[in-house]
């Protein structure tokens, strides 16, 4: 039990450059043994034998999992997907689970920074890492995992996506924790709001967002406005959506949209948006279908879900979440990490529920609104509680290993199970029609033809042939010691007296 608890104590084995590992000596120790160290200085930063945050990892992994399962079993099971637009289902946990996870990762991995300029230069570098495939992936460029070919018209390409928001949340926040580090406290003062005033201006760069968000959310003028719909008929068409208001939440005229419409202009947003499935859309809600004849104009419209706007309100989990990276860090009993967290979470769930229910402002995803925020906030805290219960306080780790193992090669199974790039693959060889591949073949005869329904079929279908595969090669590889990462290499292999490799853990971000 002692070593389980010191487990998410653990920080990073921050990385070395080239010039430092072709600097490579072997030293030896008072028994004989030998291990690898670099000069004096990086002898400082390798540390005894660490191991990875194994509640981060299953936090990771499930978030992962939960994307693939409404992803692709949401269209079967419409209650599991995106709310149309107020509320919140099973769906909309999954970007801000994400960046919980970056914030809470984050504290962990720059709780020791020798070298400001270089934290800085990577957390700059994987920002842009992260913008690149964000773009490429969910840009338009990629059509798998069904269209069997690629490309995007660049006057209709998508800017923003699930891992742009990720860029731009981990980028503030890191930089944030990076240029704060002399002042960052040793230990903490009396009281339970000490760990508040010790990171005040981490939460200083939440307020700032909040700020932002909320002004121009209530006090900006939406003019109206046109666009052509270019997707939903045979022929382009224009249409005109009449606003001239202030402060609406609206699908029409909310600010959130008119920012993105002024910076990257109405045919660079996602084409197909949830609240095409609202009632005032269709009678097929709240699934897809045939827009109603009296549908009014903006259910044809485009409309950005992550946003600019709302983007900088996501700032808001990613602080939320490096809140609870440092009561890992500065709280070493389980009791006290877990008072702090659940009273957070408590707190985050009552905002939300007072703000939702009395119309202030409505729990809402597409919007990225502040109740939003406050709620999934408090879905994730109890979450990651409830993990680290589980794995780290009762040490109950096997049942959650399939969660670590997805975590620890998050992005290998985000772009090649959730963006459907192996899936689109597998389909690239078929027999005469491109129906005829084994993707086709494995969910229509093992799944949906044994039982009998295309809703049932499907849902298996995500859980073994996608999620439960996945698990298995995620697992696959890390015996073999693989992953795929979207940094330079964070982790120093060493030699312990064994002769067995082992590593300090890799945690700065929801991939990595």
């Amino acid at each position: 039990m002692a070593e389980e608890s010191k487990r998410m104590e653990e920080g990073l084995n921050l990385p070395l450059n080239d010039d430092d590992l072709k600097r490579q000596q072997t030293v030896e120790t008072g028994n004989g043994s030998s291990i690898h160290e670099h000069d004096k200085d990086a002898a400082m930063v390798i540390m005894p034998k660490t191991k990875r945050v194994a509640t981060l990892d299953a936090f990771r992994g499930l978030t992962i999992v939960l994307m693939i399962l409404v992803d692709d079993a949401g269209e079967a099971y419409p209650r599991i997907d995106h709310s149309p637009w107020n509320g919140c289902t099973l769906a909309d946990f999954v970007m801000p689970f994400f960046l919980f996870i970056v914030g809470v990762a984050i504290a962990l991995a720059l709780k020791r920074i020798p070298k400001m300029k270089d934290a800085v230069k990577k957390i700059i570098l994987r920002t842009l890492k992260l913008l690149f495939w964000g773009i490429l992936l969910q840009g338009g460029y990629s059509h798998a995992p069904d269209e069997l070919v690629y490309g995007v018209n660049m006057k209709f390409i998508r800017w923003c996506g699930i891992l742009q928001r990720i860029a731009l949340v981990y980028c503030v926040v890191a930089l944030i924790e990076t240029f704060t580090t002399k002042l960052r406290p040793t230990t903490l003062g009396p009281g339970h709001l000490s760990i508040f005033t010790a990171y005040r201006w981490q939460w200083f760069g939440g307020f700032v967002a909040f700020l932002i968000y909320m002004i121009t959310t209530f006090t900006l003028y939406v003019p109206d406005w046109t666009f052509v719909d270019h997707f939903n008929t045979d022929e382009p068409k224009k249409y005109t959506v009449i606003c001239g208001m202030r402060g609406h939440l609206g699908p029409a005229c909310n600010a959130v949209g008119y920012v993105d419409r002024q910076v990257w202009g109405v045919n660079h947003l996602y084409s197909q948006p949830v609240w095409r499935r609202l009632k005032a859309c269709t009678f097929s809600s709240p699934g897809e279908g045939p827009f109603r004849e009296d549908a009014p104009s903006w259910c044809r419209s485009p409309f950005e879900p992550e946003g600019l706007l709302s983007s900088i309100s996501a700032i808001l989990s990613g602080t939320i979440g490096i809140h609870y990276g440092h009561v890992l860090i500065h709280f070493k009993g389980h009791s006290e990490r877990l008072k702090q967290w659940a009273s957070m979470g408590f707190v985050l769930f009552i905002i939300a529920i007072i703000l939702h229910f009395t119309d202030a402002i409505p729990i809402n995803k597409q919007l990225y609104s502040f109740s939003y925020v406050c709620f999934t906030a408090g879905a994730a805290a109890i979450v990651f509680s409830g993990f680290y219960i589980l794995i780290d306080v009762w040490g109950l780790r096997t049942p959650f290993l399939f969660l670590e193992w997805i975590g620890m090669n998050a992005m290998l199974v985000f772009v090649m199970a959730a963006e459907g790039i192996f899936a689109a693959f597998v389909n690239g060889w078929y027999y005469e029609d491109p129906h005829n591949s084994l993707v086709h073949w494995i969910k229509k005869h093992v799944f949906v033809k044994v039982w009998h329904s295309e809703r049932v079929g499907t849902l298996l279908y995500v859980i073994f042939a996608e999620i439960t595969f996945w698990g298995v090669v995620a697992g696959v590889l890390h015996k073999l010691g693989i992953y795929w990462k979207l940094k330079e290499d964070l982790r120093i292999s060493v030699c312990d007296l064994n002769g067995k490799n082992f590593y300090g853990i890799s945690t700065n971000g929801v991939f990595s």
